[in-house]
C-alpha cells in the first residue's frame, strides 16, 4: 500500500474530509488531493506531522511493504492530549536559551542593587571622610532602584515570552510527536557537560566568595570591608547567573522529556515546594537584613545564608514527605 492510499485510509478512519485534514495540516485541500491523488509527496515536516496527526509511525507512512498500521505508543485517541510537534519544541528550547540569559542579568541586577549603598555607608563611616551619611544613602538607593528597575522589566518579558508554554508547566496532558524525544534527548546529552560545569563553577564561586569578607572581619578598616562585601555580592551575582543560565535551559529540555524535576511525581511536588520554598527564602533574607542593618553584624550575618543553604534541601525532603503523603491519602 502506497503513501497516498494510506492518507486516505487514515483520513476516512477519523472521518475527515480533504477540507478538514487540509485544515489541520496547514495546507491548501488542493495540497492534500495532490497526495491522495499520488502526485505529489508530503515533505519531511509534513510527513511528520501527518505521523503526529494519525499517531502513526513514519515506518508505516513511508514503507510500502507495512500493511498494517503501526502506532507510536501515545495516548493516540486521547483528543485531550496535546502533541507537540518538532518545530514548536525547538522553537520553546531556542526561547528558553534565550530567556536563560535575559533572566540570569535580572537576577545578576537584583544581587549588585545594594552594592552602592552598602559601600557608600561603610565608607561614610571612615574617618575624615568627605561623604557623608545622607550622602551615601542618596547615591546608595538612586542605584538600588536603578538596578531593580531594569531587572523587573526584563523578568516581565521573560513571563510573557512564555505565556504560550505555560501548559508545561500544568497538569495539562501532552505527548511528543514522532521523533521529537529522539532530536530533544540528543540535544540535552550534548548541553549535560556544559549544564555539570557551570553547576561546578557556580557552587564554587558561591562557597569562596565569603574568603575576602572573612578575611576583612581581622581588620577594622571600614573601606577594606566595604570592598570585600563589594567583591562578595559580584562573585554571588557571577554564581547565579551561571546556575540560571544552565539550569533555565536543561530544564526546558527535561520539561519536553517529563524528566527530572519534572516526572508526573514531581508535578505533584512542586506546587507545595514552591510556596515553602517562596516564603523560606523571603523570611530568610528578612532576618539577613534585620539582623546585618539592625544589629550591626556585618561580620557575621552571611552566616545566616550559609546555615540557610544548609537546612534547605531537609525542608524540600519535609515538602516532599508530606506531598508524598497527602496523594496517597
Amino acid at each position: 500500500m502506497i503513501l497516498a492510499d494510506k492518507i486516505i485510509k487514515l483520513r476516512k478512519k477519523n472521518g475527515w474530509s480533504q477540507e478538514e485534514l487540509a485544515e489541520k495540516m496547514n495546507v491548501s485541500r488542493q495540497a492534500v488531493s495532490k497526495w491522495e491523488g499520488a502526485q505529489t509527496i508530503p515533505d519531511l515536516e509534513k510527513i511528520l506531522q501527518l505521523s503526529a496527526l494519525f499517531c502513526v509511525t513514519t515506518d508505516y507512512l513511508l514503507k510500502d511493504e507495512i500493511e498494517d498500521e503501526e502506532l507510536t505508543g501515545d495516548t493516540a485517541s486521547d483528543t485531550d492530549v496535546r502533541r507537540i510537534s518538532l518545530e514548536e519544541a525547538n522553537a520553546y528550547m531556542a526561547q528558553r536559551k534565550k530567556a536563560s540569559l535575559l533572566l540570569a542579568l535580572a537576577t545578576f541586577l537584583c544581587i549588585l542593587s545594594p552594592l552602592t549603598l552598602i559601600v557608600c555607608s561603610m565608607l561614610a563611616e571612615v574617618p575624615h571622610s568627605k561623604m557623608t551619611e545622607m550622602t551615601a544613602g542618596a547615591i546608595g538607593l538612586s542605584v538600588l532602584f536603578a538596578f531593580i528597575l531594569c531587572a523587573v522589566p526584563l523578568y516581565i518579558y521573560c513571563g510573557f515570552k512564555n505565556q504560550p508554554y505555560e501548559f508545561l508547566d500544568k497538569n495539562v496532558p501532552f505527548a511528543l510527536a514522532y521523533g521529537v524525544k529522539g532530536v530533544v534527548t540528543e540535544r540535552k546529552n550534548a548541553f549535560r557537560p556544559t549544564y555539570i560545569a557551570y553547576n561546578i563553577i557556580a557552587t564554587c564561586l558561591c562557597i569562596f566568595s565569603a574568603v575576602p569578607l572573612l578575611l576583612s572581619s581581622f581588620t577594622e578598616d571600614a573601606a577594606l570591608i566595604a570592598w570585600a562585601l563589594a567583591l562578595l555580592l559580584v562573585t554571588v551575582g557571577i554564581g547565579a547567573a551561571m546556575f540560571i543560565t544552565a539550569g533555565t535551559q536543561y530544564a526546558s529540555m527535561e520539561k519536553l522529556l517529563k524528566e527530572g524535576d519534572f516526572t508526573e511525581q514531581e508535578k505533584k511536588r512542586a506546587s507545595l515546594k514552591e510556596i515553602v520554598g517562596s516564603c523560606y527564602w523571603g523570611i530568610l533574607t528578612a532576618i539577613y537584613l534585620a539582623v546585618t542593618f539592625l544589629a550591626n553584624w556585618w561580620n557575621t550575618s552571611w552566616l545566616i545564608f550559609a546555615v540557610g543553604g544548609v537546612l534547605f534541601p531537609i525542608v524540600m525532603c519535609i515538602c516532599n514527605y508530606i506531598s508524598d503523603k497527602r496523594n496517597k491519602d
